[in-house]
C-alpha cells in the first residue's frame, strides 16, 4: 500500500498559497527581492505562507514573524485584516503591515522595521504614522 504523506495544510489553502505566488504585486516583487535566499540578515521567509485558514504574504519561521504588504485593496477591508491579525496575534504569531508605497518609496526603512522585529524591537517605531498589527 503506497504512503500518502499527510498535511497540515488544507489542499485547497495550499493550492491557493501556490497560485498567488505567480501574481505578485510590484510592490511584493521588491520586497521579496530582499527577503529571498537568506539576504536579510541571514533569515529564511517564504512567500505566500498558509496559517492555518489564511495566507500571509511573507512568513519568517524562526521569529514567527507576519508580513504582510497592503495595497489599495485593504483600504475596503480593514475589519477582515483586523480580525485576522489578532487571530494570528492570538495564536503567537507577530504581525507587521507595510503599504505598496512604504515599500516603494522607503524600502530601506522597511527592512530595518522587519529586521527590527526579528531582533525583538518595535517595527512600528522604524515608520511613524502608521500602525501595525
Amino acid at each position: 500500500m503506497p504512503s500518502e504523506k499527510l498535511h497540515r495544510i488544507h489542499p485547497v489553502i495550499r493550492e491557493r498559497a501556490r497560485q498567488l505566488r505567480q501574481p505578485q504585486t510590484p510592490a511584493e516583487a521588491k520586497l521579496w527581492q530582499h527577503l529571498r535566499r537568506k539576504q536579510l540578515g541571514g533569515l529564511k521567509f517564504r512567500r505566500q505562507h498558509s496559517i492555518g485558514c489564511f495566507i500571509v504574504d511573507f512568513y519568517c519561521a524562526e521569529h514567527r514573524l507576519v508580513i504582510e504588504v497592503d495595497g489599495d485593496v485593504h483600504a475596503m477591508q480593514e475589519e477582515y485584516d483586523s480580525a485576522r491579525t489578532e487571530w494570528l496575534q492570538d495564536r503567537g504569531y507577530r504581525v507587521i503591515r507595510f503599504t505598496n508605497d512604504e515599500i516603494h518609496r522607503q524600502l530601506p526603512t522597511v527592512l530595518e522595521a522587519i529586521m527590527a522585529a526579528c531582533e525583538g524591537g518595535s517595527a512600528a517605531s522604524s515608520l511613524p504614522g502608521r500602525e501595525r498589527g
